[in-house]
């Protein structure tokens, strides 16, 4: 146990890392919007080529998908553990400045101080999250070259998910510590499931695992911004508030999303099922 916390809280690296946009890859504005711009648009590309294209049977993967959810179940689990043992690691070094403001641990994990800068260990365990989203994107492809569809919603969560990473370590936003325990925890679920799907251990992986674990993480993203504009007005004010806001209504944009598309899904099963009978 203690070698694995060398390696998440202790290492030079995490301890010393620092967001600096000119020698972090990834880090500028430049890159996320030419990044997003060129998974939207080939995406797009892909799926009306085969559309056009006469071939109707999928493309064969081989073990592709399956070693892509592994590796996405696993780095999830590992920046699950890396962000929780660095928030235990932070809250354990910096309590006596927390003493002095009459601020706790939780709250925290809600409301950073006004002037957090974004370094240290915390810090890292976002950068890394961040850097993922970009491995994940190479799912949608596999969907298109597979099942021949492509969802607005697909490509709308993706790329919001990428704005949000991005977001946290531009402007140090309060909250992501804990959004970032809820999507890797949930991420590490669904990713392990599919790749339990994959070998071939179940049908498919089920629609209510999905939309479930998207369904917690959007109630507990909820109740989480409740307690940021509590403890924002209150402790008088939050780091990266601006971002928190804007981030906020992008949650809020991919809910409404998620809801057209949930009961669209559930009045087809309905019907489908309704007719078979």
């Amino acid at each position: 146990m203690e070698s694995i916390k060398y390696w998440l809280i202790q290492h030079p690296s995490v301890v010393s890392f620092r967001w600096t946009p000119t020698q972090l890859y990834g880090a500028t504005w430049s890159f996320l919007v030419f990044a997003i711009s060129f998974y939207i648009t080939a995406a797009l590309v892909l799926h009306l080529l085969l559309k056009l294209s006469r071939r109707r049977r999928s493309f064969p993967l081989g073990p592709i998908p399956a070693l892509h959810s592994l590796i996405m179940s696993l780095i999830s689990v590992a920046i699950f553990t890396g962000t929780f043992f660095s928030a235990e690691a932070e809250a354990r070094d910096t309590r006596w400045l927390w003493r002095r403001s009459r601020t706790t641990s939780f709250e925290w994990l809600l409301c950073f101080p006004l002037g957090t800068r974004p370094s240290g260990r915390v810090f890292f365990w976002s950068y890394v999250f961040y850097l993922s989203r970009f491995l994940h994107l190479l799912r949608t492809f596999f969907v298109v070259l597979r099942e021949r569809r492509l969802s607005f919603l697909r490509l709308f969560n993706n790329s919001v998910l990428l704005v949000m990473s991005f977001l946290w370590l531009e402007f140090s936003q309060s909250l992501q510590v804990l959004a970032i325990l809820f999507y890797t925890s949930a991420y590490s679920v669904v990713c392990a499931f599919r790749f339990w799907t994959e070998l071939g251990l179940a049908s498919k992986t089920p629609l209510w695992l999905t939309a479930n674990c998207q369904l917690a993480l959007l109630g507990c993203n909820l109740a989480c911004h409740v307690g940021v504009v509590s403890l924002h007005y209150l402790r008088g004010g939050c780091n990266g508030i601006g971002a928190w806001v804007f981030n906020s209504l992008l949650n809020a944009g991919f809910l409404v999303q998620f809801l057209k598309s949930y009961v669209k899904t559930h009045s087809q099963r309905k019907s489908a099922s309704s007719s078979s009978a």
